[in-house]
């Protein structure tokens, strides 16, 4: 199984991409060697740190005709990825 998941392409993330720093979900049981690692080898950049964090999961409602029904999103891990100075990831090139 790969550890990234899916880059996070926000308007947060575009702005830092300016500053070589890169957005991704990761796999929950992924540490920052593995990120690192796989981040290098995918996307053939130097990758000088990783930082980590775990987004829970937010609290959801709706309601039906049965009454209210409540439960959680899941929770994922994100990782930022700084990359050496000149070098860029693009996620736009397979489109």
């Amino acid at each position: 199984m790969s550890v990234l998941i899916k880059p996070l392409v926000t308007e947060k993330f575009s702005a830092m991409n300016e500053h070589g720093k890169y957005g991704f979900v990761v796999s929950r049981t992924a540490n920052k060697v593995q990120i690192k690692q796989e981040v290098e080898k995918k996307y053939g950049v130097t990758v000088e740190f990783v930082n980590t964090m775990v987004q829970p999961g937010k609290s959801k409602s709706r309601f039906t005709k049965a009454g209210v029904i409540s439960g959680r999103s899941k929770t994922y891990k994100k990782a930022i990825v700084k990359v050496a100075d000149g070098e860029i990831i693009d996620f736009y090139s397979g489109i």
